[in-house]
């Protein structure tokens, strides 16, 4: 008897979503069925890269709940897989779908160095610090191989521009030549995201992205390095990791982290129904309390979308964890706001075609 239900666990292996099902604007895309079905080799599901050309990189945002009012992004889509991002809406654009497409369907867009130079360059720009990591992981594991995003920091290094990065991967390691550099004039502070401290769950939850200890390591080897590092307990799960949330601060500091952070677990648009099937078939003894919980903070809803209520929620619990975080991070001597980058120092690079002076 075939057995399609251990089948299809075997070729997800080491992937979060349970199902690729059409995105918002793939409404083409149905599976039918005609009848000519083949036994063929299970296999998990392979990462596919294709390259973009992008004509313009810097995006601008207008949320008042965000520190920043831009960002850039070198990949679409990302291998983490972490079931919970909130990106995965973003693939729906793209006529792919939030499931496993978001994961495995990648797109990497190699000349995105060229054009943040020619965007800095402008005349009309206007320095602000400048956010990466913030939609999909820079340093996901293709990162590896195309090395779009070193190439990125260097160009922000050469124009003095300050940098806020966001990641859960390691590979940011290689690069503490320049991040430190750029510490050193105020340039730049990274945020290190760790879920949980129990391997098993950050495994399940976030099946590419390397274990706890793992990125504290990173945190201390970026720490050492004299970069600045944020532990960022994102997002806190209610019912399931937010009995952590103190140990989480705790390890933070001891790794070297001098500042933290949290965000309480989002479900907009496709996450919401990707979420709670990972509940079902990963945590099914929490699953209702874990929505109970979400729902409560959002008026009944999955997911509010109201600036000033998505990041956090509202109500008893929201608040009961928002103190809990204000008195650990005291007690520890961690810091929840960070103190400003440096933008006095941002300056345009002579280019080949400028018109230098001839009374240097």
């Amino acid at each position: 008897m075939h057995d399609n239900g251990s089948q299809n666990l075997k070729r997800r292996k080491s992937r979060a979503a349970l199902s690729n099902a059409a995105g918002r604007f793939d409404l083409g895309r149905e599976e039918v069925d005609d009848g000519w079905h083949q036994e063929e080799a299970v296999t998990s599901v392979a990462t596919e890269i294709r390259c973009e050309m992008a004509r313009s990189l810097i995006s601008y945002n207008r949320s008042p709940d965000l520190p920043f009012d831009r960002s850039i992004n070198p990949y679409r889509g990302c291998e983490h897989g972490c079931i919970y991002c909130f990106a995965r809406p973003s693939h729906a654009y793209l006529g792919l779908s939030p499931g496993l497409d978001f994961e495995t369907r990648l797109v990497a867009r190699p000349n995105a160095p060229e054009v943040l130079r020619k965007e800095l360059s402008a005349r009309s720009y206007k320095v602000a610090t400048l956010a990466i990591g913030t939609n999909t992981d820079p340093y996901q594991p293709c990162e590896r191989h195309h090395g779009i995003m070193r190439a990125c920091l260097e160009v922000l290094r050469e124009f003095n521009h300050p940098v806020a990065i966001v990641t859960k991967g390691t590979l940011i390691e290689r690069d503490i030549d320049i991040l430190s550099d750029m510490a050193a004039r105020g340039l730049v502070r990274v945020g290190v995201s760790v879920t949980t401290l129990d391997a098993d769950l950050s495994r399940r939850m976030e099946p590419r992205v390397p274990v706890p200890a793992r990125r504290l390591a990173t945190i201390k080897r970026l720490s050492d390095a004299g970069i600045p590092v944020r532990l960022m307990t994102s997002p806190l799960v209610p019912g399931l990791t937010d009995h952590e949330l103190e140990a989480l601060l705790a390890a933070g500091v001891e790794a070297g982290a001098d500042a933290a952070s949290w965000i309480m677990l989002r479900l907009p648009r496709e996450v919401s129904g990707l979420w709670q099937d990972w509940l079902q078939e990963h945590e099914p003894g929490r699953a209702e309390k874990v929505m109970a919980r979400l729902r409560e903070m959002h008026g009944g809803r999955d997911y509010d979308p109201r600036w000033g209520q998505r990041m956090r929620g509202e109500g008893e619990y929201a608040e009961v964890i928002a103190r809990r975080f204000k008195l650990a991070c005291a007690r520890l001597g961690l810091a929840e706001r960070a103190e400003p980058l440096r933008s006095d120092l941002f300056a345009k690079p002579a280019q080949a075609g400028d018109q230098l002076s001839l009374f240097g």
